[in-house]
């Protein structure tokens, strides 16, 4: 047990507040010793704090065995690379013994590893004041919004990329933002100015494709491309004049995790039930997610000699037959049959021979 201390100041000599407890410190019994007062490394308290997130209550154990079964181990730790030797390593130490004494269902604590690249200044540099390459988040936020933000900080690359800052970039993520808004509610009147009208095909596909590509996005943490995807429906969806909700909608719920304020602006105008932010989340109909007809390269010896545009599922009589109605490829051929063909509807279509 620790006494009591009633000073917390560190000793004259840099000890702990422990060390000036001489009688503590001096340890006599069955031997002779001296006590260690750096009782605990910062580190420890960072390293098993995700067991007590799942039993934060309890009174009786750092961790109840049914919360710890319920909840260990954790699905994705997203951390900096300065976190793969300190704060991994002891983790995965703690969980070890903590295992090894009956006290933890799992030997490893996270399932998943990820680490997330830096915001770097406009020059490229890691900012720092001394630098003189800070940008404010709050200056940011004040002057495009919050929502804007953050999809300009999942937009700039990859996660795990370090990304320079860019003032003009999020000028974009704004227009796509306003673009947006714009399709559900009259920026004169303030009224929401979506239909019930139903899908046009082209419509139809391009909104169950957005929903298929962020459903997988979101998963792979591809939170770049996610927006990119989006700025593509808004795209269609002004090509061909539609404020249907029933492509609004569900867009607005793939919006939700990068830009959950004006999300939830929107889903309301559009008398969506509840909060957008609790709305089950939408589903794609995988038949509609299908090109009708997709461009295929076309190799002769497996050198690429043109390409052909045709059904997703056609024969490979067919693909063969356009295939050989380009001249770079009759060329390569000599002008002859192919000797083998190999062939995948929608993915390859290479032809061997000419020799």
């Amino acid at each position: 047990m620790l006494p009591q201390v009633a000073n917390y100041e560190p000793s004259e000599t840099g000890e702990a507040p422990l060390a000036k407890n001489t009688e503590w410190v001096q340890y006599s019994g069955s031997f002779s010793g001296k006590r260690i007062t750096d009782t605990m490394p910062g580190a420890a308290g960072s390293s098993w704090y995700f067991f007590r997130y799942a039993d934060p209550k309890n009174q009786k154990a750092f961790c109840s065995a049914e919360a710890a079964n319920y909840w260990m181990p954790v699905d994705l730790y997203v951390g900096g690379a300065e976190h793969t030797v300190g704060h991994l390593l002891y983790s995965r130490f703690w969980t070890k013994v903590l295992f090894d004494a009956g006290l933890s269902p799992v030997s490893e604590p996270f399932k998943k590893l990820a680490h997330q690249g830096m915001i770097l200044g406009p020059d490229g540099e890691k900012m720092s004041k001394s630098r003189g390459n800070v940008i404010p988040a709050d200056d940011v936020a004040m002057t495009y919004g919050v929502d804007a933000l953050r999809c300009y900080v999942c937009f700039l690359g990859p996660m795990d990329k370090d990304k320079p800052w860019s003032a003009t970039g999020i000028d974009g993520v704004k227009r796509f933002l306003d673009r947006l808004h714009r399709l559900v509610i009259d920026e004169t009147t303030g009224n929401c100015v979506a239909t019930d009208e139903a899908l046009i095909p082209d419509v139809a596909r391009a909104v169950h494709k957005t929903i298929k590509k962020i459903t997988e996005d979101i998963e792979n943490m591809s939170f770049n491309t996610s927006i990119s995807q989006m700025m593509i429906l808004v795209n269609e969806l002004y090509k061909y004049n539609c404020k249907s909700k029933k492509a609004l909608m569900p867009l607005v719920q793939l919006l939700q995790p990068f830009a959950p304020h004006l999300a939830e602006e929107l889903w309301h105008s559009m008398k969506g039930e509840g909060f957008v932010v609790t709305a089950p989340w939408p589903q794609f109909d995988a038949a509609l997610c299908k090109d009708d007809t997709v461009t295929m390269g076309v190799q002769v010896n497996g050198k690429m000699r043109g390409t052909i545009e045709i059904p997703a599922d056609a024969s490979e009589e067919v693909a063969v037959q356009q295939a050989l109605g380009l001249s770079t490829v009759t060329g390569a051929l000599n002008n002859k049959a192919p000797h083998k063909i190999i062939y995948k509807a929608g993915k390859i279509l290479n032809l061997i021979g000419g020799n």
